[in-house]
């Protein structure tokens, strides 16, 4: 065995250790296996090779790289982790040597019956690194006689030095993935839930104590109620607060674009797939998936979506390599889906599977004591964004705002107050600053300074914000956003009573 030793050493042992910094030399994980692959075959003068990598959480050894003559064939194949050839050298962590495959068990003859190609002889080492397994190269057919004591123990060597190499590479696309979610995450601004009517506290209780699970989430409402901010609240009270949060619009993109941004891709897999995309879905691991507007993505991407939800994997557009995921996922539309069951626009097993826990939000006309705050958030926002003088805000304003039906909520509300900053000149708000469509009147009544159609509209607002609250004129003032003397004055201006 020394001999055989020695001779591998004057051949070999400075050819690994340049094959061993070409490794290390690359911090892609597919350029690292592809290269212990074909420096494993090289170096141990053998006719093939393949590594496969352990995937911990599902349990199985999948070919990650091959070299030979079928090697294309092996890529993206998987099976048990306790099973094989390969099984066994992670189960005992050391070399296993099989001297003739023919009489071995372990072995899965598949491709060699798919070939011309014959597995006489094999060595399979685990790559180890800081005692944890993560996967096994394996050597086959040595061109020259066959495989001796010094290639069992360099095979050893080289599979513990190459299983840094992965490390390094995967801990390098880990840290890449986590940067570009986490860009992601803060693209949004996330300026917290303002509000503090029963309708939204309602909303808040649920996303509580929903949030600490990893139960999948179905935020139902209307459009610009605020389903994105509610998802990242979720999110932020969660125990995943500090991963990342991955946002998409799936009404926004075609098909075939939505399970690419979702999936990820391989490169060639469809005309400009020059080179691997990561998808969503491998951007939020280990944190949240927020899926907007869930009810108008196509069957076909339904079908995909169902066995992440139900397997936690998935494949690349294009691809043969399952990817494990942890993701917590967060649904949202303002779709009716029952109906679109019904209609056989939605699969109903999805639908069961999004709706554990949902929530709906309510729109901005149920909670119109909300108002008067979101107003002076977005003042104070609009005036920063658009590098103006924060303006002040009228009682007339406030109470016509408040009075306001918003069919487009909350984002209907936002870019109202944008236009108000900019009409006001970094002025007081007032009534003629407002839309036409706010105040239910002409351009040339505004000149004219209180219009009689705001008049009517003022004092049907102020008659039921009384009446929602009892004909309490201190929580009605309250509710309308301005003080109990200014509201007093306008009952006795509108000669407002409560009805006997």
């Amino acid at each position: 065995m020394a001999a055989e030793m020695d001779q591998f050493s004057r051949e070999a042992w400075k050819e690994l250790a340049s094959v061993l910094a070409t490794i290390n030399s690359s911090l892609e994980p597919d350029r690292v296996l592809d290269a212990i692959a074909q420096s494993a075959a090289r170096i141990m003068n053998a006719e093939a090779s393949s590594v496969l990598t352990l995937d911990h959480r599902r349990e199985k050894l999948v070919f990650a790289a091959a070299s030979g003559p079928v090697g294309g064939e092996l890529i993206g194949t998987e099976f048990d982790a306790n099973l094989g050839i390969a099984g066994r050298a992670v189960n005992q962590r050391s070399v296993e040597v099989v001297r003739d495959v023919a009489t071995d068990p372990g072995h899965f003859g598949g491709i060699d019956k798919k070939s011309t190609f014959v597995t006489r002889e094999l060595l399979a080492a685990p790559m180890i690194f800081r005692d944890d397994v993560i996967g096994v190269v394996e050597v086959i057919n040595r061109r020259n006689g066959n495989f001796n004591d010094a290639d069992i123990e360099v095979l050893r060597l080289f599979a513990e030095l190459a299983a840094t190499g992965v490390s390094n590479a995967r801990d390098h696309q880990q840290l890449k993935r986590e940067n570009q979610g986490l860009r992601e995450s803060f693209a949004v601004r996330d300026s917290g839930i303002i509000g503090q009517s029963a309708a939204l506290s309602q909303v808040q209780t649920l996303c509580k104590r929903v949030a600490r699970s990893n139960a999948t989430v179905l935020l139902l409402g209307e459009t610009g109620t605020g389903k994105e901010l509610t998802a990242r609240h979720i999110h932020s009270l969660s125990d995943r607060k500090e991963r990342t949060f991955i946002g998409i619009n799936c009404a926004a993109l075609a098909e075939t674009l939505l399970e690419s941004e979702l999936f990820g891709h391989e490169k060639g897999a469809f005309t400009g797939a020059a080179a691997r995309k990561i998808g969503r879905f491998e951007l939020a691991e280990g944190g949240t998936l927020f899926l907007d507007e869930i009810g108008d993505i196509s069957a076909a991407t339904q079908v995909k979506l169902l066995r992440v939800l139900q397997e936690r994997e998935f494949v690349r557009v294009g691809g043969t390599t399952t990817v494990a995921c942890d993701v917590r996922i967060i649904a949202a539309t303002n779709r009716d889906l029952p109906a679109a069951i019904a209609d056989g626009s939605f699969r109903e097993d999805l639908y069961y599977r999004l709706n554990v826990f949902p929530i709906s939000l309510p729109p901005l006309r149920e909670r119109r004591e909300d108002i008067p705050q979101l107003v002076a958030h977005f003042v104070q926002r609009s005036a920063k964004d658009l590098g103006v003088q924060t303006p002040t805000i009228s009682s007339e304003a406030n109470a016509t705002l408040s009075g306001h039906s918003w069919p487009g909520n909350i984002r209907e509300l936002q870019n109202v107050v944008e236009r108000m900053v900019l009409m006001c000149d970094g002025g007081e708000i007032l009534p003629m600053h407002l839309p036409r469509e706010i105040v239910g009147s002409t351009q040339e009544e505004f000149e004219t300074g209180m219009p009689t159609g705001l008049r009517g509209y003022e004092r049907a607002m102020i008659v039921q914000a009384l009446r929602d609250n009892g004909w309490n004129q201190t929580r009605a003032a309250k509710s309308l956003g301005i003080s109990r003397d200014n509201l007093r004055y306008r009952v006795k201006k509108y000669d407002i009573s409560k009805p006997n």
